[in-house]
Parts: C-alpha cells; sequence; structure tokens
C-alpha cells in the first residue's frame, strides 16, 4: 500500500478535533429537523462512513445514467455526521471521508445538472464557457470553506451548501414535471431560469461566502487565534488550487480545437477530479496541522500536456490525450483515496464501512 500520509501527519490526525459553526437559517430551522427525524431510522450497526459512500454513489449514479444519454450535453451525506454522534463513532477518519467525497461530488452536482438546463444551441441553453466559469465558481466556494478552517481551526459552514441542495431538487423536479422546455424559454423579463442562477450564484459568492471567509480570517487575527501567523503560511494552501485553475483557463482559452466545446463533458469531469485531489491534501494538512506543498505534482503533467496543445504540438491528438490524462488523474486520485482511506483507519485501528474495532496484531 502506497502511504501518502506521513508519519507527522498521522500524529496530528490523534489530536485533532472538530470545529464546525453553521449560521444558515435554512439549515438551521428547516434541513436540520428534517436530518434529526431522518436519522432516527438508520439502524445504529450502521457505520457512517457507509452512509457517506452510499450518498457519493448514488450521485455518481445519476451523473453517469445523464451521461449515457446525453453525453454532449441527497439526503445521505447530511445525516452521516449526525449516526457518527449517536452511535459514539465520530473520527477523523469519518470527517476526512465525508469532506474528500464532498469535494469531488461537488463537481458532479454541478455537471449533472448542466445536462438538465442543456447545452447552447444558438438560441438557448448554457454555452460551455459558462459552465466552466459556472463549475469554477462552485469549486473556489468550497475551497474558500477549507481555507478558512485551515486558519481559523472552525469550520463556517457555507450558506450555498443547503440552498444548492434545494434548488437542485426544485430543478429536477420542475424538469420532471413541465419538461426541458421549461429552461429553453425566457423565464422573466426576457431572462431564462439558468440565467437567474448563474446571477444568484456569483452574488452569493462575491457579496456572501467570500467576503464572509474574509472577515472570519480577520476577527481570527483579531482574537488572536489564527492558526497561522505568517502571510505566507495562511496563502500556501491557495497556491496549487489557483494555478490548477489558471492552467486549466489557459487551455480552454488557447485550445486550437476548442477542446472545451468538443469534449465539454470529458473535460470538465477531469476539472472536478483533479481539484478533489488538490483540495483532500489541503484538507489532511489543515486537520493534521501540518503545512500543505507548495506546488500539487498534478500541476507539472498538467503543465507539459496545456504546452503541447496550445503550442499545437498534439494537433488532432488533443482529444486523445485528453481522454488519456483524465483516465490516469481519474485512477491516481481513486488510488490516492483508497490507499489514505486504509492508511488512517490502520493508524486509528478502526474499519472504514463497519462500527467493529480492529484487532491489534
Amino acid at each position: 500500500m502506497w502511504r501518502y500520509v506521513s508519519g507527522r501527519q498521522l500524529d496530528g490526525f490523534r489530536q485533532y478535533k472538530y470545529s464546525a459553526v453553521d449560521t444558515n437559517p435554512l439549515s438551521v430551522y428547516i434541513m436540520q429537523p428534517i436530518w434529526n427525524e431522518i436519522i432516527k431510522i438508520v439502524p445504529l450497526w450502521i457505520a457512517p462512513n457507509l452512509l457517506t459512500f452510499s450518498g457519493f454513489v448514488m450521485i455518481l449514479v445519476n451523473y453517469f445514467l445523464i451521461s449515457f444519454y446525453d453525453w454532449d450535453y441527497t439526503a445521505s451525506d447530511s445525516i452521516d455526521g449526525k449516526h457518527a454522534r449517536r452511535t459514539q463513532s465520530s473520527t477523523p477518519l469519518g470527517e476526512l471521508f465525508d469532506h474528500g467525497l464532498d469535494s469531488w461530488a461537488t463537481s458532479i452536482f454541478v455537471l449533472s445538472f448542466f445536462s438538465v438546463c442543456s447545452r447552447d444551441n444558438g438560441k438557448t441553453g448554457v454555452s460551455v464557457y459558462t459552465m466552466y466559469i459556472y463549475l469554477s465558481i462552485v469549486l473556489f466556494n468550497f475551497m474558500c470553506s477549507h481555507w478558512e478552517k485551515y486558519n481559523t481551526g472552525v469550520l463556517f459552514l457555507p450558506w450555498g451548501y443547503d440552498i444548492s441542495q434545494v434548488v437542485l431538487i426544485a430543478a429536477y423536479l420542475l424538469t420532471g414535471a413541465v419538461g426541458v422546455e421549461v429552461w429553453q424559454k425566457p423565464f422573466l423579463f426576457g431572462y431564462y431560469i439558468t440565467d437567474a442562477l448563474v446571477i444568484l450564484l456569483i452574488g452569493f459568492s462575491l457579496f456572501l461566502s467570500f467576503p464572509q471567509t474574509l472577515y472570519n480570517i480577520h476577527r481570527a487575527h483579531l482574537k488572536k487565534t489564527l492558526k497561522n501567523d505568517s502571510l505566507y503560511e495562511g496563502l500556501l494552501p491557495l497556491v496549487s488550487p489557483l494555478l490548477l485553475f489558471i492552467l486549466l483557463t489557459v487551455w480552454v482559452v488557447l485550445s486550437p480545437g476548442n477542446i472545451l466545446a468538443r469534449q465539454p463533458r470529458l473535460f470538465l469531469w477531469m476539472v472536478g477530479v483533479a481539484f478533489s485531489n488538490v483540495i483532500c491534501k489541503v484538507i489532511i494538512c489543515q486537520m493534521s496541522s501540518t503545512r500543505p506543498e507548495l506546488f500539487h505534482w498534478f500541476l507539472f503533467p498538467l503543465a507539459l500536456v496545456v504546452y503541447a496543445a496550445i503550442s499545437g504540438l498534439l494537433g488532432w491528438t488533443e482529444e486523445v490525450v485528453l481522454a488519456v490524462f483524465t483516465a490516469l488523474v481519474t485512477a491516481a486520485h481513486v488510488h490516492y483515496g483508497v490507499c489514505v482511506g486504509r492508511q488512517l483507519s490502520e493508524h486509528l485501528n478502526i474499519y472504514i464501512f463497519s462500527l467493529k474495532k480492529r484487532v491489534q496484531e
């Protein structure tokens, strides 16, 4: 088994204590009471991580089913933590398992939604470039939440999490009841529903989520409770995600073969997987109180591929190279997740999908 987690990080997990704050009225007064009732019917012998993984599998099944019919273009994740506390089985592995899968599921949610509202056909639909921007903003918000926790030690749950779940459910129900035509007709003052959703997303990000992140970090600085004293240490987790976004955007804008337009689903899938792996390493460093690496290793092969693509070296093979690179990145990410899960389960003397204790060898 490849050991991705260092000995120092493993020791840090032993000392880790979960801390989170949820101030979203939708979550506090509506969603949480619902989850509190649902959790009562979950058998006590079920491991919380099994709930987390089953929710992720359902998200994957939904995505691949939609992809099968439209190549071109969620409760179990909300009760796993409650069930862990209910069964007294809360562990750092459970939180990492939850947030690690969330980092991947975040992009899959968005990609599934794109199939509902359909791709731009010249008159209606969402352009592939809007899809890319939309996905980037959502991933940026997720990154900010864990960057904030890296600096403050507290996870301030973003308001957009519960709101996005409700919006997605409403979108699926609306499409099922009315049909996809609802996304292809003007909704108000000549604007489409997708236009309103993009405006809301940008508004929430620029005027609510990101300012709130900066405020919480500033407040921790004033209270002298920041986990990182230097500006360099505080900004370090942002370097790899930002470089990843820059490289991907360069590829999108300068691709001679217009790669995003030709293979939107494949390209956006790769974006989500690469981001998930980068942010998972940040989450591990945040939970173990260790310093993240300056440059994630994904950046180096990606830089070579982007250079070869925009310089014209790849030519007609650009789509083939994208497919191979996407497959390799996905395989590497799955391998990383499996190995980290096994390594932590051994270190903490627990099973991933069972409440039974490991027998010490």
